[in-house]
């Protein structure tokens, strides 16, 4: 299955201060996602897909309608705690921002 990928602009924010060789890492990941439905290396829980790397980075998607992947927020192992939190925020806003423009 193939997934259309999309950023929010908390992992845009995340992604423009990473360094060059992180970005073609994510973005390559995000395409293999995006074009072969090929997630890697994941950790599923609490209605977030993590990817992994074994740097230590991590990225936070979710899966919305079985075809849009909706990329979180990004961080390390280190901050990981803190991370989840935030990409749990997002998640939780993203259903809040549909469910009004139904609404509407």
């Amino acid at each position: 299955m193939k997934y259309q990928v999309e950023k929010s602009s908390d992992f845009m924010e995340w992604f423009k201060k990473q360094n060059r060789k992180t970005k073609a890492i994510v973005e390559a990941r995000l395409d293999r996602i995006e074009n072969d439905g090929h997630f890697g290396v994941t950790n599923r829980f609490d209605g977030l897909v993590e990817l992994k790397w074994a740097s230590g980075m991590r990225v936070y998607t979710f899966i919305h309608d079985q075809t849009v992947v909706v990329a979180l927020y990004g961080g390390n192992k280190n901050g990981q705690d803190k991370d989840i939190k935030k990409a749990k925020k997002i998640r939780e806003d993203f259903f809040i921002r549909q469910t009004r423009s139904l609404d509407e």
